[in-house]
C-alpha cells in the first residue's frame, strides 16, 4: 500500500486532483451512494431546475459495470499518461496555462454536448488532452495493439479509427479531437506558425492562483511554449510564460 500512495503523491497535482475525482465519482455511481442520473449532463435539468454541478460530473462520472468497465480503465489509463506528459513536459512549471488549457477544452465539449444531447464527457476531455500531447509530440514513436508502431502525430485518429472498425461509435473520440484542433490552432498553430495574432491568452487572475514555478512575470497575451525536440519546453523571444473493447462509445443513460 505505501508504494501506491508513494506513485499516487508523485503523480503532478492536476493530473493527480482530476484523475482521482474521475476514479471517484465512477465509484460512488457503482456502489449506489449517487444515481448515475443526477451526475449525467442533461442541458434541461442545468437551465430549468439549475443542476448546476452536471457539466462538472458529467466529465468526470463514468459507468461502470461488467460490459463498460475496461472502457473506463483505458481512458482512465490515457488521462493519466498523457495529462502527466503534458503537465510535466510543455507545461512542466505553468499549472496555469495547463489548467487554462484543461477549462478551454472543458468549456468547448461542455457546449457541444449540450448540443449533440452527449451526456458523458470525460472521454471527449482525455482525447483533447491527448491530441494536444500528439501534437507536441509529433514525431515521437508510440506503440498500439498487436505491437503496431507509428508516429504520435496519428494517435489520436488511430484510436477513432479503431472504435469504428469494431462497431461503436466515434463521436466522443472525433469531439475530442476536434476540441484539441481547436486549442493548439489558436494557442500555438495560428499565432507562432501562421503570424496571427493569439486569440487565447491565459487570464491573469488563473497566473495569481497558480504562479509559474519560474518566477516570470504576469499578463495576458501569453502562453505555454512548445517544447524543443527533447522534450524541454523553452522560453519565447522576449521573455514569457510560461463487451467488445469499444472505446470510445458515446453511452445514454436516459434522464431522471
Amino acid at each position: 500500500m505505501s508504494d501506491i500512495g508513494n506513485w499516487f503523491r508523485n503523480i503532478p497535482f492536476i493530473t493527480r486532483t482530476w484523475f482521482a475525482a474521475s476514479i471517484a465519482l465512477p465509484l460512488i455511481g457503482r456502489l449506489g451512494l449517487i444515481s448515475g442520473g443526477h451526475l449525467i449532463l442533461i442541458p434541461e435539468f442545468v437551465f430549468k431546475r439549475f443542476h448546476l454541478w452536471r457539466p462538472v460530473t458529467a466529465t468526470l462520472y463514468f459507468p461502470v459495470n461488467h460490459s463498460t468497465g475496461f472502457l473506463y480503465l483505458f481512458n482512465l489509463y490515457f488521462l493519466y499518461h498523457y495529462s502527466t506528459r503534458l503537465e510535466t513536459g510543455a507545461f512542466d512549471g505553468r499549472p496555469a496555462n495547463y489548467i487554462f488549457m484543461l477549462l478551454f477544452n472543458w468549456i468547448c465539449i461542455v457546449i457541444t454536448g449540450m448540443l449533440m444531447d452527449m451526456q458523458l464527457l470525460m472521454i471527449p476531455l482525455v482525447m483533447s488532452v491527448l491530441y494536444v500531447w500528439a501534437q507536441f509530440n509529433k514525431d515521437t514513436i508510440v506503440s498500439f495493439w498487436f505491437g503496431t508502431r507509428f508516429k504520435a502525430h496519428y494517435l489520436p485518429w488511430v484510436i477513432l479509427a479503431f472504435n469504428f472498425i469494431i462497431g461503436g461509435s466515434f463521436i466522443d473520440e472525433l469531439t475530442g479531437n476536434l476540441v484539441g484542433h481547436l486549442y493548439f490552432f489558436l494557442m500555438f498553430k495560428y499565432p507562432m506558425d501562421l503570424g496571427g495574432r493569439a486569440f487565447l491568452s491565459t487570464p491573469d487572475f488563473l497566473y495569481r492562483l497558480f504562479p509559474n514555478r519560474w518566477g516570470v512575470g504576469s499578463g495576458f497575451g501569453v502562453y505555454a511554449v512548445p517544447p524543443r525536440p527533447g522534450g524541454t519546453a523553452q522560453e519565447p523571444a522576449g521573455g514569457g510564460r510560461g463487451g467488445r473493447h469499444n472505446w470510445g462509445q458515446g453511452f445514454r443513460l436516459g434522464g431522471e
